[in-house]
């Protein structure tokens, strides 16, 4: 067992909310480190959409998933965590109180006094579309998530799947590619009724194909497509030219180890109390959309939110003897002075 890495707070998960943590911690002299089970920070919104335009951060009328990812960090910095990619947190175990002993996957272990769950959806890997022989495509002509949409310039595409993400990649990538075949089993779609009805009015106009059906055979030599098979709800066969193909049929879920921690569950979600958001165990908190309340929205903005709240209550399990004053950045020389402002 390597020597224990010692620090105030450990988080788990490097998306938005586990960075945002950093800075809200940050400013009450609390030192963190984060793990996250991904090769890069941004969690999510890096793994997933990096060039999606967000529209709902506060304040920031469109960032990408990237972009925000970056100016989080570029926020954080005055703060100096350290981070441990490409790891997974397998044991978490009760050492004092609060205190706690984490162990990951490569052999690290961590002694903190408080632990912030900040994992999204825990670990998460694409569904792989029912087609025969898709492996072969995949990272070369198959993709889960768009991360240069120049890729995608004057190819053919082969967008699947009638959520959110196939109707948003099908109208932001209709300007670039030669051709966007969206392919659906049922002309019924869970995305934004608003993106539903532009990706409608592209196909009236000719501008682009909607096939309610499945696809069920590719074509191509070397990982690289040529075509796709399309089987109609009338069981009509189609061939369509295709070089790229999205298909999005959502994520699997895995919570992994943290479902053995000793921390109540609910549908695989952790339940949290609100003023806080710490668990049913003292010193581990759950932010972001790994947790559960009653009106609990799974917003980047509501993350935030509940980093904040739990800053507040980490201090007094870092620092118990200290009295919290709570202060505001636009006036408290202190506060500026961490940033390095003043």
């Amino acid at each position: 067992m390597s020597e224990a890495i010692k620090t105030d707070v450990l988080i788990i998960g490097a998306g938005p909310c586990g960075l945002f943590a950093v800075f809200e911690l940050g400013l009450l002299d609390i030192k963190a480190h984060l793990i996250d089970i991904l090769d890069k920070v941004g969690g999510q919104c890096a793994e997933l959409y990096p060039e999606k335009p967000i529209y709902d951060i506060p304040g920031v009328p469109m960032v990408t998933g990237q972009g925000l990812t970056e100016q989080l960090m570029e926020q954080i910095k005055p703060f100096s965590p350290t981070f441990h990619l490409g790891e997974m947190v397998e044991k978490v175990e009760k050492i004092g109180d609060p205190g706690f002993r984490v162990t990951t996957d490569a052999g690290k272990v961590f002694e903190c006094k408080v632990v912030v769950i900040a994992a999204g959806g825990g670990s998460f890997q694409p569904k792989r579309p029912p087609v025969p022989g898709v492996e072969a495509y995949e990272g070369t002509s198959v993709f889960y998530a768009v991360r240069k949409m120049e890729q995608f310039r004057d190819k053919n595409v082969v967008i699947v799947g009638g959520g959110d993400s196939a109707l948003d990649w099908t109208l932001n990538l209709h300007p670039l590619a030669k051709r966007i075949t969206l392919v659906h089993r049922r002309d019924d779609f869970r995305a934004a009724p608003h993106s539903v009805e532009q990706m409608r009015a592209l196909v009236a106009s000719g501008k682009m194909d909607l096939r309610i059906g499945q696809v069920t055979a590719l074509e191509g030599a070397n990982g690289q497509l040529s075509a796709a098979t399309i089987k109609g709800n009338d069981n009509a066969v189609e061939t369509v030219p295709c070089e790229m193909m999205l298909p999005f049929f959502g994520l699997t879920m895995k919570l992994g180890p943290v479902a053995e921690w000793g921390i109540a569950l609910e549908h695989n979600l952790i339940p949290v109390e609100t003023s806080a958001f710490e668990t049913s165990v003292p010193g581990i908190f759950a932010i972001g959309d790994i947790n559960t309340y009653p009106g609990k929205i799974k917003l980047i903005l509501c993350g935030f939110h509940e980093g904040a709240l739990m800053a507040q209550k980490a201090h007094r399990y870092v620092y118990p003897e200290k009295r919290l004053v709570f202060q505001y950045t636009t006036s408290s020389s202190s506060l500026q002075k961490k940033l390095g402002v003043n």
